[in-house]
């Protein structure tokens, strides 16, 4: 039999549906979950010579002659079905409320917002209302990324009217859009629903670096630096820590109300053992904003100086007298070599003034800093000093200096080449001994520090092996 021109338009539009629940739902509707194949059959024959075209018709082929199967899958999952909580693996969906009788749900996943006023037109709303709609929606999404789109229709008219279409980011913040009285249109936003999960991982260290044993069991690419950061007063990465080695960390990550990260992860916990030592820190943020990391007890894990002036650096050659590969004759090789990548960061040991940032010839662009204490420390090599930096400059412990490079005649490759000195005379830097620098929390600073400290401790507990 041959379908009139109405339920010809209907199932073209069934058709243009971004959802196949969709087009098997309105079909069941339509004709009943009973449809013969024959009658489908002789139905998408006409639908295959409209400008629908083939593909579509072949979706809707497969949707009818699974309609025994499928009927049962929609009774749970249709889109008809009142709205309940964001599947896992989808973006988050901002709360949605239930359809009333008489209302068709349609739930849609755009590939971005800017795909809204075609879906509109597709679900049959007039194209100036599904403008507006859209150009009511939009502001209250993110420009790129992926949107729910919950789409309520009043079925006991024909064609369905528009009631509201719920959309959402993927951290589940969104818009509403209802139809108010006088065909005016109500728009209400829907705040993100996000909460902080802190996870836990643990592991040991493998033959190559700590950075692909991090890697290896979990610990987010962005937090290994920090976690080396945390404990390099404890630590030289390059010399202390060898294979077998055992670490853990825990932070914190924003997910939304699907469980999905959605934002940078925060580095809270990072603890390290070897044969000779254990180390544990707890991060803390004062009330100036600044990050510091503490033992258990609250006490600061700052020492005098850091241990080692850049992060992720290997030892390429040792304080001593050495055979200069450039200069080709012995001499004291006055400081140490750490070898890194172009570009990367290089840290003052401890706080001071600047007494030199200028180049040289063997050593290239050369920082030194002036300590408290009385000694000094050389950083070589520099590809750039940090902006601004000038002599006389007072700057704390960790300031960038500049970042690491190749300058100077005196180099085979990227370095930074760092020294020492006490008394005007050259020391290893390896064999100093640091002291700690005393902090301790106290009062309120405490008390917070305690909680935090005792929540990540619940975390590492439940999710121990």
């Amino acid at each position: 039999m041959r379908a009139s021109s109405p339920d010809l338009a209907r199932d073209r539009a069934i058709l243009d549906s971004y959802d196949p629940r969709v087009w098997a739902a309105e079909w069941a509707r339509a004709h009943g979950s009973a449809a013969s194949a024959g009658a489908a059959s002789s139905h998408l024959a006409t639908l295959r010579r409209g400008p629908a075209g083939m593909a579509l018709a072949a979706a809707l082929a497969l949707c009818v002659l699974g309609a025994g199967a499928l009927t049962a899958w929609l009774q749970q999952t249709a889109p008809t079905a009142p709205a309940g909580p964001a599947s896992p693996g989808r973006p988050g969906a901002a709360p949605s409320t239930p359809a009333g009788p008489g209302e068709l749900r349609r739930t849609l996943i755009l590939p971005a917002a800017t795909d809204l006023p075609r879906m509109l037109a597709a679900q049959g709303i007039e194209a100036e209302l599904a403008r507006r709609i859209a150009e009511n929606a939009i502001p209250g999404l993110r420009p790129t990324g992926e949107v729910r789109a919950v789409l309520v229709l009043d079925a006991t008219t024909s064609p369905p009217r528009f009631i509201r279409l719920e959309a959402s980011n993927g951290d589940s913040s969104g818009v509403v859009v209802r139809q108010a009285e006088a065909g005016q249109l109500a728009v209400s936003r829907v705040a993100a629903q996000i909460e902080s999960r802190i996870l836990v991982q643990h592991g040991t260290m493998d033959g190559d670096s700590f950075y692909t044993s991090a890697v290896a069991v979990g610990i987010p690419n962005s937090l290994i630096p920090v976690f080396a950061k945390a404990l390099s007063f404890d630590f030289d990465f390059q010399r202390e820590v060898s294979a077998g080695d055992a670490f853990e960390a825990a932070w914190s990550q924003p997910v939304n109300s699907s469980g999905e990260a959605v934002g940078a992860p925060t580095l809270l916990y990072a603890s390290l053992t070897t044969t000779a030592k254990t180390a544990a820190v707890y991060r803390s943020v004062g009330a100036d904003g600044v990050e510091e990391w503490y033992d258990a007890s609250g006490r600061s894990t700052v020492r005098s100086f850091m241990r080692t002036p850049v992060d992720g650096a290997r030892v390429t050659s040792k304080f001593g007298m050495r055979f200069h590969p450039v200069l080709h004759y012995n001499r004291l090789h006055a400081g140490v070599d750490f070898a890194v990548p172009v570009g990367t960061p290089v840290y003052a040991s401890a706080g001071g003034v600047v007494i030199g940032s200028h180049p040289t010839a063997c050593g290239g662009n050369m920082a030194v800093v002036r300590h408290d204490n009385g000694w000094v420390t050389r950083y070589f090599h520099l590809s750039k000093f940090a902006d601004g930096l000038y002599e006389g400059e007072r700057i704390p412990q960790g300031f960038t200096l500049g970042l690491s490079g190749t300058t100077g005649t005196c180099t085979t490759g990227p370095h930074l080449h760092y020294e020492v000195r006490i008394n005007d005379e050259p020391v290893d830097p390896l064999s100093i001994q640091t002291d700690s620098s005393g902090k301790t929390l106290s009062g309120q600073d405490l008390v917070t520090f305690a909680a935090m400290r005792d929540r990540i401790d619940v975390a590492r507990a439940q999710q121990a092996d």
